[in-house]
């Protein structure tokens, strides 16, 4: 088989072509004289516009027999990935240059993350998709989804969740313990639950979503947008509502969150389901009744119903705080900056 570079140096000897004419196939004259003097590999997005413009047949391209190549994505522009936000992040080690190379280096991380046809489910198409945002990045989303996916492959469970094995009530207990939420953790793994912290990216606004992508093997993963403790456990047990309530191998399989903006938009009757289940799971309604938001000193509330139902002050402060639309109350309780610090440096992410 042909070197690929001498490939194209004979395409240009049969057409008569100087390296001025392979600039709208490669880029631009630096990179053409890179190519063809081998200091540059050639991209896969130069060889499919050298395939069509000159005709080079896609094995010799790719040096591989009978090799084609990867079926295009027409709804994926893949420049549009924050690639580089990606690499700062950890999740993408390469040391290919980005620019240029965006499909194979995306194309490299959806195998690491489970495949392709793992990855069409997370096209999120205009069109089609049940969950629409006013404000997060296609993109980034279905790069953070990716994320989540390469983990869950990282580290795979053995149990394998039964549904109804679950009792989101006793999961809010563990609140009240100082290492709450990696119990949460374990809770959750022992019953084939995975779960993951995964920070959200630049333009995305998610607070976490919940996935079933294989029978019996649930996923849920939070971004700690907002690092509070009541924050935590609130999103957590809606995204177990949902795994719970909502999602099916055989129709809807992902449920993507971004909480505060659903409130907003006044988001779909599941998501009120799985907010009306978590505010239970956290409060039961016949304790929260008897609180009387009217008091002047809502801290001693706090602590008694804190005690009375052992779960964490936090998330009794919380729910006050959102009742009454004021968040500058009671913020003595809540744990900014606390969640975050139990998944920092960690497989745990």
């Amino acid at each position: 088989m042909p070197d690929a570079v001498e490939a194209i140096k004979f395409r240009m000897e049969q057409l008569n072509l100087n390296q001025q004419a392979l600039v709208p196939f490669i880029g631009n004259k630096s990179k053409v004289s890179e190519i063809l003097n081998k200091k540059r590999p050639i991209s896969l997005s130069m060889m499919r516009a050298l395939h069509k413009g000159l005709g080079i047949p896609a094995e010799i391209l790719l040096q591989e027999q009978g090799q084609a190549f990867p079926e295009e994505i027409p709804e994926i522009d893949w420049h549009l990935f924050p690639i580089h936000e990606m690499v700062k992040e950890g999740w993408i080690q390469t040391k290919k240059e980005i620019i240029g190379n965006e499909e194979e280096i995306m194309r490299e991380y959806i195998v690491d993350a489970g495949g392709m046809e793992r990855f069409s489910q997370f096209l999120f198409r205009q069109s089609s998709n049940p969950w629409k945002s006013l404000r997060t990045n296609r993109y980034a989303l279905m790069a953070w989804c990716l994320r989540v996916l390469e983990l869950s492959i990282k580290y795979p469970l053995e149990n394998k969740y039964k549904q109804g094995s679950i009792d989101l009530s006793e999961i809010s207990k563990l609140s009240y313990f100082d290492q709450g939420p990696l119990l949460a953790k374990e809770y959750l793994e022992k019953h084939g639950i995975q779960f993951f912290v995964v920070p959200h990216l630049k333009k995305t606004f998610l607070d976490g979503a919940a996935m079933i992508l294989e029978e019996d093997s649930p996923i849920v993963a939070l971004t700690l947008r907002y690092d509070r403790i009541d924050n935590f456990w609130f999103c957590l047990l809606h995204e177990l509502a949902h795994i719970t309530k909502h999602l099916s191998i055989n129709a809807i399989n992902i449920i993507i969150d971004e909480l505060e903006q659903q409130r907003v938009i006044t988001g779909g009757e599941d998501e009120k389901e799985a907010d009306k289940i978590a505010q239970n799971a956290l409060i039961p309604a016949k304790f929260w009744e008897k609180v009387n938001l009217e008091k002047k000193d809502l801290s001693k509330e706090v602590i008694r119903l804190s005690e009375k139902l052992k779960i964490h002050p936090a998330i009794i402060a919380g729910r006050i705080r959102f009742e009454l639309n004021n968040y500058r109350i009671l913020s003595q309780f809540i744990g900014t900056d606390k969640v975050g610090n139990f998944f920092m440096n960690t497989s745990l992410n």
